[in-house]
C-alpha cells in the first residue's frame, strides 16, 4: 500500500461532527442535481416547438436516456465514489487512482453497449414509432447514444471528485453542463447564422457536446498536481482485482434503477385500467418525486463518500452512524414534503392542469401516497449508504420487494377484486413503505465490520 497523508477533505469526513459535515457536502450536490432536472424540462420545451411528432419521437427515447443517466450517475458513478473514498480512507491514493481508471474503462464499455443496442430502429418500432415519429426518434437516439461515452465519462469523473470529498467540483460540472446546454441546444435545433438546423438530432448533439466539454474540464481538474486522485498521472495497467471491486458494486447498483423503472412502468400500466384521465392524473401527481429524488441523491452522494471513507479507515461504527444520520435527514425532508402534498394536494395538481377531474383524481392519489414519501426517501438514502459500505445485496432485495408489492397488489386490484383506484393508490403507498422498512431492517441487522461485496 502506498500510504500518504490524508487530504483535508478526507480528514473532515473521518473526524468532524457528522451532521454539519454531511450538510456541507450535500448542499452542492443538491444544487447540481436540480440543474440536471432543468435540462429535462428545457429539452421538452425546445423539442415541442418542432411539433407533436418530434415531441413523441423524443419521448420514446427518454426512458432509455433516463435509464442510462441513472446507471451512469447513480450506479457506476456512485460505485466510483465509494471505491475511491474507501481507498483514500485507508490511505492508499495509488489504489484510489487505479480504481478510478478502471471505473472509466467500465463506463466506456457500458456506453458502447448503449450505442449498439439503443440505436436500432426495430426497438422504437416495437414501442409504436412509425413515420415521422420514428424519424425523429432515430435522429435523437443515434446521436445521443453514439456519443454516450461523454455522458458516462463525466458521471464517473464526478463520482471520482465526490470520492475525494470535492463535491463542489462535481456540482459545478453539472451546473456548467446545464448552462452550456441552455445556450447550445436551441442553436443546434433551430440553426443560427452559418449553423444549419439539426432538429431533434441537435438536442442530442448539444447534450453529448456539453457533457464532453465538462468531462475534459473535470479530467484536467482532477489531474492537477497535489490532487489525491490523478487519473492521467498514473500509468494505466489492467488489474483483475480492480475490475472485480468496481463490478461487484456497480452491477447491483445498476440493476436497481431497472427494477425501480419496472415498478413505475407497472404502476402506469395498472393505472390505465381506470382510464386515460387516471393515467394523466398519475403522471402529474408522481412528478412530485422528481423533487424528492435530487434531495435524496444529493444527500445520498455525500453519504456514499462519508460511509466509504470511514469503512476504508476501519471505522465501521462511525460509518453506520453516518448512514442513520443521513437517512433520518432525508426521511424528515421528504416526509414533510409528502405530508404537505397529502394535506393540500390541489395546490400541486393545479400547477399542471385546470381540468377538475384530473386534479381531483391526482389529489386522491397524493392524499394516500404522499404520506409514504418519507419511506421512499429513507430507502433511497440507505441505498447510497449501502453503496458506500459495499453491501448491495439488501438494497437490491428491497427494490425487488417494492416491485413484488406493485406487481401482485396491482394485479389483485385490477384483475381479481375489480377494486376502485384508491385501492391501487394504497398498493403504491405500501410498496414505498416496504422499500424503506426492508432496507432499514437490513441496515440495522447487518454487520458492517465484516467482508463487503467489494
Amino acid at each position: 500500500m502506498s500510504a500518504v497523508p490524508l487530504s483535508p477533505a478526507t480528514q473532515r469526513m473521518l473526524r468532524e461532527p457528522v451532521l454539519p459535515t454531511l450538510l456541507r457536502l450535500a448542499a452542492p450536490n443538491i444544487i447540481g442535481l436540480f440543474a440536471t432536472t432543468v435540462v429535462i424540462g428545457f429539452d421538452g420545451y425546445i423539442v415541442g416547438r418542432l411539433g407533436a411528432d418530434a415531441l413523441a419521437g423524443v419521448a420514446l427515447v427518454l426512458p432509455l436516456a433516463m435509464l442510462m443517466l441513472q446507471m451512469s450517475a447513480g450506479g457506476l458513478g456512485g460505485t466510483t465514489t465509494a471505491a475511491v473514498a474507501r481507498a483514500l480512507g485507508a490511505g492508499d491514493a495509488a489504489q484510489a487512482t487505479r480504481l478510478a481508471q478502471h471505473a472509466l474503462l467500465v463506463g466506456w464499455v457500458a456506453s458502447l453497449l448503449f450505442a449498439v443496442l439503443a440505436t436500432r430502429p426495430a426497438l422504437y418500432q416495437a414501442m409504436g414509432a412509425r413515420g415521422e415519429v420514428l424519424t425523429h426518434a432515430m435522429g435523437y437516439a443515434s446521436v445521443l447514444f453514439s456519443g454516450a461515452a461523454a455522458i458516462w465519462t463525466v458521471n464517473v469523473l464526478a463520482g471520482v471528485a465526490r470520492g475525494t470529498g470535492d463535491m463542489l467540483a462535481a456540482s459545478l460540472a453539472l451546473v456548467g453542463t446545464t448552462a452550456l446546454h441552455l445556450i447550445a441546444c436551441p442553436v443546434l435545433v433551430f440553426g443560427a447564422g452559418p449553423i444549419a438546423p439539426l432538429g431533434t438530432a441537435g438536442a442530442a448533439a448539444s447534450t453529448v457536446g456539453c457533457n464532453a466539454v465538462m468531462a475534459l474540464a473535470l479530467l484536467a481538474w482532477l489531474s492537477r498536481p497535489g490532487r489525491p486522485v490523478r487519473p492521467l498521472a498514473q500509468a494505466w495497467r489492467l488489474h483483475k482485482d480492480a475490475f472485480r471491486r468496481i463490478l461487484a458494486v456497480a452491477l447491483p447498483s445498476s440493476l436497481n434503477p431497472l427494477i425501480s423503472n419496472t415498478s413505475i412502468a407497472l404502476t402506469t400500466a395498472y393505472m390505465g385500467a381506470f382510464g386515460s384521465l387516471a393515467v394523466a392524473a398519475y403522471g402529474i401527481a408522481a412528478r412530485l418525486e422528481y423533487i424528492l429524488v435530487p434531495i435524496a441523491f444529493g444527500v445520498g452522494a455525500a453519504l456514499t463518500a462519508m460511509v466509504a471513507t470511514n469503512m476504508g479507515a476501519q471505522q465501521a461504527a462511525r460509518a453506520k452512524r453516518i448512514a442513520w444520520t443521513g437517512a433520518a435527514l432525508v426521511l424528515g425532508v421528504t416526509g414533510v414534503i409528502g405530508l404537505i402534498a397529502a394535506a393540500w394536494p390541489q395546490a400541486w395538481m393545479q400547477l399542471f392542469t385546470a381540468q377538475a377531474q384530473i386534479a381531483d383524481t391526482g389529489s386522491a392519489y397524493l392524499r394516500i401516497v404522499g404520506a409514504c414519501y418519507g419511506f421512499f426517501g429513507l430507502g433511497l438514502a440507505l441505498f447510497f449508504a449501502s453503496q458506500g459500505a459495499g453491501r448491495m445485496s439488501w438494497p437490491l432485495a428491497a427494490s425487488t420487494v417494492r416491485l413484488t408489492v406493485v406487481a401482485v397488489g396491482g394485479w389483485l386490484c385490477v384483475h381479481v377484486l375489480a377494486a376502485p383506484a384508491e385501492a391501487l393508490y394504497a398498493v403504491v403507498a405500501l410498496s414505498l413503505a416496504a422499500l424503506g422498512l426492508t432496507l432499514s431492517a437490513a441496515t440495522h441487522l447487518s454487520d458492517w465490520g465484516g467482508r463487503a461485496d467489494s
